[in-house]
């Protein structure tokens, strides 16, 4: 799941070097992937009304079904 967040961010961003992405464990056994770029390109990874983040969110949530485990993706800066 961070390899395929990462990889998308990726290819949306300028500054692709600086794209990392950070996982947590939630409280009730969620996973959170924080994704973090340079200043410059949060709004690219957000998008207009955040429907990039959306997106990604959405896609990331797809394929955690996989493994069984619930996914919350945050943009960090």
């Amino acid at each position: 799941m961070e390899e395929l967040l990462a990889y998308l961010a990726r290819q949306l961003v300028d500054a692709p070097d600086e794209v990392r992405v950070e996982r947590h464990e939630g409280s009730s056994g969620e996973v959170v992937l924080e994704l973090h770029v340079a200043p410059d390109d949060i709004g690219k990874v957000i998008g207009k009304q955040g429907r990039i983040a959306r997106a990604l969110r959405t896609v990331v949530k797809a394929s955690a079904v996989q493994t069984g485990r619930r996914v919350h993706v945050e943009v960090a800066g």
